[in-house]
């Protein structure tokens, strides 16, 4: 869809996918649905009374140029399903988000990445499990991905930042403000550090009891798994588990003292035999298949463009060549070539199978 209808849709704030799929079916486009939205079609669509009347007075009042304004100011880029540069892995869920907003760099969530959930009242126990995880899971060129809050969000945040790594967070809210307040000093850290910050709502869109799970679906469709670091029972981070199961990606928890309420909510998971136990961060990356490197990603000079094209597509997660080629859009010749260059000089390793990873 045109960026002028796809903006004035995202500031409506009511277009899941499903939603998209159905318009489309009807109208064969979105900028022809919306001229037809009134209170009989958004009664169609499921929205609540009170949704009906919201959103016409929000049609009535958008105003496009200054909306675009107000992202320029906040640096803030807008992107749809669509789009190419969409996260592919979040794409994959059956309940995507139509839009995204973010700030920082989109490309590392082309890298293999995994979210660390928790409790925001964390506990000494869970802060140590915590800096023990995010360090070695940042030493093999992973991806954190968290959603900002207090807590274990924020310490995962930071501690990722000060292994060197790069991080996603996803905010249950609109990008006009950061929430909590607490946070606003780190989110600027985390796009200096060379992570994002990202959400799905337009950018006055006030946190609430739906959007915090909401908020949780795309942290796990983002993630190749889901880790546990400490959570009691009813937290969110559980939900956020839930819905990595539902996706059929790994969830793992780490577990605690059995006296301690900040953990049975770990312990209610593991019983139930959803997921995985672990004790260290190791236990991780080998189910996940993850390789494990000494040097840190970019300390290899690329000698040619193509040796350039396939350092910023090999990660520490094993791929074929055929995956490489499709990913860098090289043909196999110069895949072959640059491959072998880049191993004799130690920047990248085979991992067997005819399947190569970066060091």
């Amino acid at each position: 869809m045109d960026r002028q209808t796809a903006l004035t849709w995202s500031w409506l704030n009511i277009l899941t996918s499903k939603r998209l799929d159905a318009l489309l079916q009807v109208y064969g486009d979105m900028s022809k649905a919306l001229q037809r939205v009134d209170e009989p079609l958004l009664r169609e669509l499921g929205c609540r009374e009170d949704t009906v009347f919201l959103v016409l007075n929000r049609l009535e009042e958008f105003d496009p140029a200054s909306y675009e304004q107000e992202l320029h100011k906040r640096d803030l880029s807008f992107m749809t399903i669509d789009d190419p540069r969409y996260p592919k892995s979040l794409r994959e869920i059956p309940d995507a988000p139509v839009f995204l907003y973010w700030r920082g760099d989109l490309a590392i969530l082309d890298q293999p990445c995994l979210a660390l959930v928790g409790t925001r009242e964390m506990s000494d126990y869970g802060r140590r499990v915590t800096e023990a995880f995010v360090h070695e899971i940042v030493r093999s060129g992973i991806v954190t991905v968290s959603g900002l809050a207090l807590g274990i969000d924020a310490a995962v945040a930071r501690e990722t930042l000060v292994a060197g790594g790069r991080t996603a967070a996803v905010l249950g809210h609109g990008l006009g403000k950061i929430y909590p307040k607490e946070n606003e000093k780190l989110a600027d850290e985390i796009v200096d550090g060379g992570g994002l910050y990202l959400s799905e709502f337009p950018l006055d869109a006030e946190p609430g009891k739906y959007t915090f799970p909401a908020r949780n679906r795309i942290i796990a469709g983002l993630s190749l798994g889901t880790v546990v670091l400490e959570a009691p029972v009813g937290s969110g981070a559980l939900i956020t588990a839930d819905l990595a199961l539902d996706y059929g990606r790994e969830v793992f928890v780490v577990p605690g003292p059995i006296f301690d309420p900040n953990y049975a909510g770990c312990h209610q998971i593991l019983s139930k035999g959803h997921a995985k136990l672990v004790g260290s961060a190791a236990d991780i990356l080998s189910e996940l298949g993850v390789v494990a490197r000494e040097i840190s990603q970019g300390s290899y000079d690329p000698k040619s463009a193509a040796e350039a094209a396939l350092l910023k597509v090999l990660t520490t997660m094993p791929q074929t060549t055929d995956d490489l080629m499709e990913r860098s859009g090289l043909p196999a010749a110069q895949v072959a070539s640059a491959l072998t260059m880049m191993e004799l000089q130690g920047a990248i390793a085979q991992a067997g199978n005819g399947q190569w990873v970066r060091r």
